[in-house]
């Protein structure tokens, strides 16, 4: 899978720099790519273990997935590529950092289970906003497509939904949690608005981010000393989904179908829970079995028609 991974983005970036237009398809299954690598997040995260604090993971993960980046582009002989413009590394940074920052928010004032629910409408806004980028055409199977998927996820947390009488902030936590939804999805459909930019010049983004979430981690929580196993798990988070991903998503969004991407985007939490059963650190469940069938199902509506010939 890296293989074909590296194989597709070294001739999409190819094409872009010969200033031929990047393969649509080929854009759009890179940055599905990164919806897989974003369904192990769970798993490596209950790996890492809950005693290192947010924003020291997002600072060492960061740091890490701005090395892989730049670490691509130094051996692909795209170093220049790097240098970000102004509004892009803007974007980049309220892309990635705040996001993030909203996120853990909503964690500390909501429960996860609907946090997590509703910071996924951003896959819905996402396929929602495209339809106002030009050149992009929404369809109505993009919007039902978005919706089965919202289905599928909140099938997923549905037993868990209700806990909120422990959390006397809950409605601050919602807001934020629908907060990083928005950021998300308009990030990601801004992007499209910068097409001409590089994705190698994610990096500088990350590297910020990494920068700004060490500043919150000494203000508001205070470093806690990793060991090696935790220290080997976040850089596996760096490398794929806080690292490579993000790449990858910057080509999709960039280059691919951005409506189909996200109704692909819900395929991430339905991955996870897969992933986490498999290695036993959940039960399977009959939800699961259908939180599946309605993402193929999904995916299959909301894909592009063929033209007949």
């Amino acid at each position: 899978m890296d293989a074909k991974i590296r194989h597709a983005s070294h001739h999409a970036h190819a094409d872009a720099k010969a200033g031929a237009p990047v393969a649509g398809r080929t854009a759009t299954l890179i940055g599905f790519c990164a919806v897989l690598l974003w369904g192990t997040l769970a798993t490596l995260t209950t790996l890492k273990g809950g005693d290192i604090a947010p924003f020291q993971s997002t600072a060492i993960t960061f740091a890490v997935g701005g090395v892989t980046i730049a670490g691509y582009a130094l051996a692909t002989g795209r170093a220049r590529m790097m240098l970000p413009t102004l509004p892009s590394f803007l974007l980049g940074i309220y892309g990635l950092f705040v996001f993030h920052a909203m996120y853990f928010a909503a964690l500390k004032f909501a429960p996860p289970a609907e946090a997590g629910l509703i910071a996924s409408l951003w896959a819905l806004l996402t396929v929602l906003l495209s339809g106002f980028l030009p050149g992009v055409t929404l369809s109505y199977r993009h919007i039902v497509g978005a919706l089965m998927g919202f289905t599928a996820a909140a099938l997923l947390v549905f037993d868990k939904i209700g806990a909120s009488s422990g959390y006397p902030d809950a409605l601050l936590g919602f807001i934020f949690a629908f907060g990083s939804a928005v950021v998300w999805a308009t990030y990601s459909v801004m992007s499209r608005l910068i097409a001409a930019v590089p994705s190698e010049s994610v990096a500088p983004a990350c590297f910020a981010t990494a920068l700004l979430a060490l500043a919150c981690n000494l203000v508001f929580e205070g470093w806690t000393e990793p060991s090696a196993a935790q220290w080997i798990t976040m850089v596996f988070l760096g490398l794929g989904p806080i690292g490579a991903a993000f790449m990858l998503w910057d080509i999709g969004m960039k280059h691919g179908n951005v409506a189909f991407l996200g109704v692909l985007g819900y395929a991430s939490p339905v991955i996870s829970t897969a992933l986490l059963i498999t290695l036993g650190f959940a039960q399977p469940t009959w939800v699961l079995l259908v939180s599946v069938s309605l993402i193929v199902a999904a995916a299959r509506f909301a894909a592009p028609r063929r033209r007949k010939s």
